[in-house]
């Protein structure tokens, strides 16, 4: 070799080494950490992080519903930014902001959590500290620092606290107003409904609703071990009836985007349902005595699966008698 011939010496070795790691790292998806308990769960629902696909349905120009794991997302994309109602879950973050950058977003400025449970409020650990404004109701702020299991009958999930700016910063009680992307947001709580802490969502100029798990079109889930109750969440369902009309479009925590219509049958489902449950209570009937006649079957086309209805249901109803 010519005695001029260039050598790489061994510190430039060292910096290029260093930099190769650095722009490795940056490209690297972010990794986040679960129990074993927690990935049975995952595993049940069929949830794989690493084969993730997200579905958008469009509701107008500015506003659309994205499918994927966890609870329903409904985003806003306009002059202000970027609002989104819940986030499923980290692992998947980077996904769902690609989608919403090929709909014409950016970063994700606003994200309203329906509540506190994991299926859609844990991607709050992607967004928070990436600098998005998260807002819930004040009992789902506490539960998002003091979680408790969530009892799912044939199975629990251990739900894990948040910490830092992956907790809401903004809470409200009853009812909070925000004006995002020329669009009239109203956060609306009614007391416990599927849990302490539920908020609903009404786009008021666009007249679209989420409900979060208030109404959960693949099965009625109270979370009764953490203050749900069914006659709260009647109670909070019609109470959201004086507030929308019948052409609202209603986004549920899971399942489809439905109708008015479809909501308020919903509904006399469930109020049924209770009416006949609290009937075999009040005629003595044990728990194991109302299961072999469980009267979830006759509603389980609208409410879901039987099994699941009638245990929450019932477990709210002793819990408050």
């Amino acid at each position: 070799m010519n005695k001029n011939s260039f050598k790489i010496q061994p510190s430039l070795l060292s910096l290029i080494f260093f930099f190769g790691l650095l722009s490795l790292n940056l490209l690297a998806k972010n990794t986040y950490t679960y129990s074993s308990e927690q990935k049975i769960i995952f595993d049940v629902f069929g949830w794989d992080f690493n084969n993730f696909s997200v579905r958008t349905q469009k509701l107008n120009d500015q506003t659309y519903v994205l499918y994927g794991y966890g609870g329903n997302i409904l985003v806003s994309i306009g002059e202000d930014g970027v609002l989104m109602v819940d986030d499923q879950f980290p692992d998947i973050a980077d996904d769902i902001l690609d989608e919403v950058k090929s709909l014409g977003g950016s970063m994700v400025d606003v994200i309203i959590n329906t509540h506190w449970h994991f299926d859609h409020s844990e991607g709050n650990r992607a967004f928070g500290p990436k600098g998005a404004l998260i807002i819930a109701q004040e009992n789902s702020r506490d539960y998002m620092i003091n979680p408790k299991p969530i009892n799912m009958v044939n199975s629990v999930y251990p739900q894990q606290p948040y910490k830092g700016k992956e907790v809401a910063k903004v809470t409200f009680k009853d009812s909070m107003t925000l004006h995002f992307n020329n669009e009239h947001f109203e956060l609306l709580h009614y007391g416990p409904a599927h849990t302490t802490g539920d908020a609903a969502i009404y786009l008021k100029n666009s007249n679209i609703l989420h409900l979060g798990d208030v109404l959960n079109t693949q099965v009625a889930y109270i979370d009764s071990d953490n203050g749900g109750s069914i006659d709260g969440m009647i109670h909070f369902m019609r109470s959201t009836l004086k507030v929308i009309n019948a052409e609202t479009i209603i986004v549920p925590g899971h399942g489809e985007v439905t109708s008015y219509n479809s909501y308020v049958e919903f509904i006399n489902n469930l109020e049924s349902f209770r009416g006949d449950l609290k009937e075999m209570i009040g005629n003595g009937n044990g728990f194991i005595e109302i299961a072999k006649n469980n009267p979830a079957i006759k509603y389980s086309k609208v409410l879901g699966d039987p099994v699941l209805v009638l245990d929450r249901a019932y477990a709210s109803i002793m819990k408050n008698n």
